[in-house]
């Protein structure tokens, strides 16, 4: 056999024998939405931040995110990401290393991007950010509708375009939405997070990310489900308004919310060393000072995303230099491959990104030492 046709059926056989071999029994899917791969490999925008269209305080946002060394200043920006995530997971899409995320779809806005990442399916067919349901079946779908998932899938999202984008008529997932109270079980907590929800006078279609974050936290806590997809929706929010500053303070308190996350999971037995967590966002924005607030078809830089991935399955190299192109539409059966599942779908999905998974060192060689001797 030659060894263009070999190497890639070894590394296929070897992914396949591997499953077994994996540790991640759970999943998180968490999103933030339109954030751009600028801020997350190279921290505030030099040009951005002293502009006073765009900050109201330029001095003082940049004396709580600024830094003239990138490193120092992404850094200050996410802390989470560039102290746990790049020493224990890995992060793709810093285009200045020639690594690249992109989206399929070519809209380029939320709905289209939140339908590619949970069905894997870049829908040619246009659906703007209204409450139409969508037609595509979901990893979430997916796997509640095995037996050994089932009732253990769960969204929490600060955007109430989600029961749509999730089809829940459909589907019967549990998507909590928007300003939705959660199921109170009874303890205190879970009644008075419905009570402050209710207390907030102008709802609008995006909760606060932080009643979502805690919201989402007290059901994991109490009902430990298998699969998660937690969406937040600030960034791009405080971006369609022009507030550059708001966007990077939200972006830190993204990270803050990551990370208590991840240190609520890790201490938690059902989940410690078994949970891996995938974090992207749904559309880039402009690349420019005067486009970065937006995102559509027409803005350069409206396809360019990143992605993170920390998990006990995930090789610790951090920030990922070489040169290569995953997309959006691959996430959803990354999942199914980490939990040892093909994600088969009515709809053709994108191919697993294998490099987000070890492969065990015995597995690999055995199979060279058996290919070997026959």
């Amino acid at each position: 056999m030659k060894i263009t046709y070999f190497l890639p059926l070894l590394f296929l056989y070897c992914l396949v024998a591997a499953q077994s071999a994996l540790k991640t029994k759970n999943v998180f899917i968490i999103t933030t939405d339109g954030f751009r791969w600028q801020e997350v490999f190279t921290g505030a925008d030099s040009a951005i931040i002293n502009n006073l269209d765009y900050v109201q305080d330029t001095s003082l946002i940049k004396d709580l995110y600024w830094d003239d060394n990138l490193e120092q200043r992404r850094k200050k920006l996410m802390p989470f990401f560039w102290s746990v995530i790049a020493k224990k997971g890995q992060l793709y899409g810093n285009r200045l290393e020639n690594n690249k995320v992109n989206v399929k779809n070519i809209f380029k806005i939320s709905y289209p991007g939140y339908n590619e990442i949970l069905t894997g399916f870049a829908d040619p067919l246009f659906i703007p950010n209204i409450h139409v349901n969508n037609r595509n079946q979901n990893i979430l779908e997916y796997f509640n509708s095995q037996k050994e998932y089932n009732g253990k899938v769960v969204s929490f999202t600060s955007w109430n375009m989600f029961p749509s984008i999730l089809n829940i008529k459909r589907s019967k997932l549990y998507v909590n939405s928007g300003y939705d109270s959660i199921i109170n079980d009874g303890n205190d907590l879970s009644e008075k997070i419905n009570e402050v929800e209710n207390q907030v006078t102008a709802k609008g279609h995006t909760r606060y990310d932080q009643l979502t974050s805690i919201a989402a936290k007290e059901y994991i806590n109490q009902n430990h489900p298998r699969i998660v997809f937690l969406s937040f929706g600030e960034t791009d929010e405080f971006a369609h308004h022009n507030k550059y500053d708001l966007y990077l303070q939200q972006a830190n308190s993204f990270d803050k919310m990551v990370s208590d996350l991840w240190y609520a999971v890790q201490t938690d037995p059902f989940y410690k060393d078994n949970t891996t967590f995938i974090i992207t966002t749904d559309h880039g924005r402009g690349k420019e000072e005067s486009s970065w607030h937006g995102h559509n078809c027409f803005t350069k830089g409206s396809g360019e995303i990143w992605m993170a991935i920390i998990g006990p399955d995930t090789e610790p190299v951090g920030e990922r230099h070489i040169a290569e192109k995953n997309y959006q539409n691959q996430i959803a059966s990354t999942v199914a491959m980490l939990l040892g599942e093909e994600f088969n779908s009515s709809h053709k999905t994108g191919k697993p990104i294998t490099s987000s998974v070890t492969i065990p060192h015995d597995v690999s060689q055995n199979f060279v030492e058996q290919t070997a001797s026959k």
